[in-house]
């Protein structure tokens, strides 16, 4: 019996979750158009509020002032240093070894003059941690920009989506293919 209860109890909070992200309590309304609007969402919580990037480390890792290391959630970038992931993109995008590295170089580059030096929050999703201990995170400048969207806003970056880890995988399919299709950064 007392099985049952929870289980009731857990569906019902469930639905009331999905009920009021829905509703438009839990969610923001985001405006898509030419000139996207990727700011930081009013009424997020923020765990990590002003915390200084020390060093791009790639174009999707980050290494805090802290001393803790972020993984942008839901993006991918091309791999810049030897490693097996630098050989999986070059084989599956039909791209030389050198070329890919030459690619994460330029993401590199357009993250570390977006955010190295500045000072960030972070937003988690579901899971908070992947399985080389490091931060899995939404980041955002001070100004609001909403650094993981900007990055594929720019063509810097493929999409990289790891369910439960989902919260923005709409916007960034959205801003991944007007990228592709304006030709912006790696995409030129």
């Amino acid at each position: 019996m007392k099985k049952v209860n929870l289980l009731l109890f857990l569906v019902g909070a469930l639905l009331l979750g999905v009920s009021l992200l829905y509703s438009g309590d839990l969610d923001v309304d985001h405006k898509y158009s030419e000139e996207v609007n990727i700011s930081i969402p009013v009424g997020r919580n923020y765990n990590y509020a002003d915390i200084l990037v020390k060093r791009v480390v790639d174009g999707d890792t980050l290494l805090l002032d802290s001393g803790e290391r972020v993984r942008l959630i839901g993006i991918d970038t091309p791999e810049m240093h030897e490693s097996a992931k630098l050989h999986r993109d070059a084989k599956r995008s039909r791209q030389d070894i050198n070329t890919i590295q030459q690619l994460g170089k330029q993401s590199y580059e357009f993250t570390k003059n977006l955010v190295q030096g500045k000072h960030v929050s972070l937003e988690f999703d579901v899971d908070r941690y992947d399985r080389y201990k490091r931060l899995l995170a939404y980041v955002y400048l001070k100004d609001g920009t909403f650094v993981n969207a900007e990055i594929v806003k720019q063509g810097y970056a493929s999409l990289l989506t790891f369910p439960p880890n989902v919260k923005y995988a709409d916007l960034f399919e959205k801003l991944y293919n007007e990228a592709r299709e304006n030709k912006r950064g790696l995409w030129k």
